[in-house]
């Protein structure tokens, strides 16, 4: 079984950033926003020639390129998935399919999400699928406030994506600096217990996994 860990944040948080300290030959990034990633040279260590990079903005697109890595030769060396973001996977099926007028389309969203989900726990135990997700926080009228990943559609909102997940970080740019909350705080930031002992740590992915992996 796969480590599946969530991350997720405000646009500008630092979430694509922090893949900055992945081994580019152990990663495949998917690129589900099509805009590229966030740091000086990433050309030079992620293309599609290099076999470890893809934009799309289809579930199924996506599905496939697990099932390649989890089982072909030439991913064996791949240890790490990178979607990025989830979001641009729901957001894109939701305007394909603007003009729908029925509940289906709620309904096809959330299964196929879900499935994306349970297929990334299913896959081979030496890897981890990293899924980054925008947040949403909401205000009640008594001033509580409580952030989640965001999601698209009632039924997912319903599903909760965090449930699939034992790792969720929250990314947030604080005080000139990224970072990670571990722990939830009006959130649904979660860590395994003792997995870090900081409520607050850098937004260093390579440095999550390899606490991860010695827990």
């Amino acid at each position: 079984m796969a480590r599946v860990i969530g991350i997720m944040g405000e646009s500008g948080s630092g979430k694509t950033t922090s893949m900055r300290t992945l081994d580019p030959k152990k990663t495949f990034y998917i690129d589900c926003d099509k805009k590229g990633l966030s740091w000086k040279g990433w050309r030079n260590q992620y293309a599609a020639d290099k076999a470890n990079f893809w934009q799309t903005d289809l579930v199924n697109m996506v599905q496939i390129l697990l099932d390649r890595i989890n089982t072909e030769e030439k991913f064996k060396n791949i240890e790490v998935v990178v979607i990025d973001t989830l979001n641009g996977l729901m957001v894109a099926d939701e305007v394909r399919r603007m003009k729908e007028k029925n509940y289906d389309k709620w309904v096809d969203l959330a299964q196929c999400i879900w499935n994306l989900l349970d297929q990334a726990l299913t896959l081979r135990d030496d890897l981890t699928v990293i899924f980054v997700c925008h947040s949403q926080t909401q205000k009640e009228d008594d001033g509580y406030t409580f952030t989640r990943i965001k999601t698209s559609g009632k039924k997912l909102d319903k599903l909760c994506i965090e449930s699939k997940l034992t790792t969720v970080l929250y990314a947030e740019a604080k005080d000139g600096e990224y970072v990670f909350h571990t722990k939830a705080h009006n959130s649904t930031a979660k860590t395994p217990l003792d997995a870090f002992e900081a409520e607050e740590i850098p937004n260093d992915m390579a440095a999550v996994l390899k606490a991860l992996k010695e827990y």
